[in-house]
């Protein structure tokens, strides 16, 4: 029995996606639930899994596509892993030991060319199209420096955007002059496209500003130390963060200074009665903002938990569309990759964003004496439409003090 694999019904802030990376190839007997193939589409990486047992007869769609919801993208033989042919069940071993892409195992299959005689220049040394392309033209006597222009959707491919800058041997690299010096054009990831959107929007769209301050993490630090151990055996394995400081903090602050939490829609303003609290996450793909929704109802070891969970399932493209939809506020941290001093730019709707930044050493005063203090520099950027410049001071100030003195979270001070 055939079936046909589609792409699901993208979410109505999707419009659609780009086939990322074929698990399968025609001819692999598949297992139910195995993944198949990903799609990526401007928020998240959506896997597509295996209906039934049976064999992948058919690619429709290759990587580097663009696809629509409900578009075909494959189709399967149910419960034909027994009965396939030899040569969809076992093909030549060095065809097995050869990593391709799914274009460049079409043509090879097309021209008769064995790919274990193919160079590869992709990823890891994965045959391209255009690696078999220029084999095919050696092949015919021609000149084999001379690649032919690939089709529209095949510089695009996954592993051409993974690979190095700089690399001359990489597909999509173009000699000028004839010198050494090369360029390499490829087009944006769907993640990185709609990122470079949604700043430029939060750039036109809100009146943004920037106030900053400093606070001593000497408190937290100390109190981590104390009680670190403790905590982890308490919570199972969950270790006490920093961040689940700072979404504490946010969250009271956000109680004290409502606007902050609000949103602007049009010529009217949100206010939300919940706080759900966005935690930016770097990705090899770029950044994305998990939420922790109900924030103001976990306790420490939970919200170390979703923070730990988010980061994980983010760098392995696990994350849902639902886990990165809404949000009232939103904290980034640039320390961990030891910026000093940033001004974040606004999550739109979003009126407001937290950066934290690299805790150092600095000399400070306190009580008149010079002491050397783990400080660390916060900023917040806010939609000045919605928030006044005091208004955002005195919230900065309130996440400062808390953080400072951890007890007043607990003592709703």
């Amino acid at each position: 029995m055939s079936i046909e694999i589609k792409t699901p019904t993208f979410a109505e802030s999707i419009s659609e996606g780009t086939v990322a990376v074929w698990h399968k190839q025609v001819g692999d007997p598949v297992k139910r639930d195995d993944v198949l193939v990903d799609i990526e589409t401007d928020k998240v990486v959506i896997e597509i899994f295996a209906p039934v047992d049976g064999v992948l007869v058919e690619i429709l769609k290759e990587e580097g596509e663009v696809v629509e919801s409900e578009d075909p993208l494959g189709r399967m033989e149910e419960g034909a892993a027994a009965d396939a042919t030899p040569e969809a069940q076992a093909p030549p071993a060095a065809a097995q030991d050869v990593a391709a892409s799914p274009a460049a195992r079409k043509l090879a299959a097309e021209q008769g060319i064995a790919l274990a005689g193919v160079p590869g220049t992709g990823k890891g040394g994965r045959v391209m199209k255009e690696d078999v392309a220029r084999a095919l033209e050696a092949a015919a006597g021609e000149d084999p420096t001379e690649l032919p222009a690939p089709p529209d959707g095949d510089q695009a491919s996954p592993d051409a955007d993974a690979s190095p800058a700089g690399d001359a041997s990489m597909p999509g690299l173009v000699p000028t002059d004839g010198e050494e010096r090369v360029e390499r054009r490829v087009p944006m990831t769907r993640l990185r496209a709609s990122i470079a959107a949604r700043l430029v929007e939060a750039q036109h769209t809100a009146a943004m500003l920037t106030t900053f301050n400093e606070l001593d993490m000497a408190p937290v630090m100390t109190m981590r130390r104390r009680y670190g151990d403790e905590f982890q055996a308490r919570h199972n394995g969950t270790k006490l963060g920093f961040m689940g400081f700072f979404v504490r903090a946010a969250v009271e602050a956000l109680k004290r200074f409502p606007a902050v939490n609000a949103s602007i829609d049009g010529s009217d303003i949100i206010y939300h009665g919940y706080y759900d609290i966005g935690v930016a996450v770097s990705t090899d793909r770029g950044l994305v903002v998990p939420v922790i929704r109900e924030a103001d109802a976990l306790g420490l070891h939970q919200i170390e938990d979703a923070i730990v969970d988010y980061s994980t399932r983010a760098r392995d493209g696990k994350l849902a569309l639902a886990d990165i939809q809404g949000g009232t506020f939103t904290i980034s941290n640039g320390g961990v990759f030891g910026s000093l001093l940033s001004t974040p730019i606004l999550n739109p709707p979003q009126t407001a964003i937290l950066g934290m930044h690299k805790i150092e050493e600095r000399p400070v005063v306190v009580d008149g004496e010079v002491v050397v203090r783990p400080m660390m520099y916060l900023a917040l950027s806010y939609d000045h439409r919605l928030i006044d410049g005091r208004e955002a001071v005195r919230f900065l100030v309130t996440i400062k003090d808390l953080v400072e003195d951890p007890a007043r979270i607990l003592l709703d001070l």
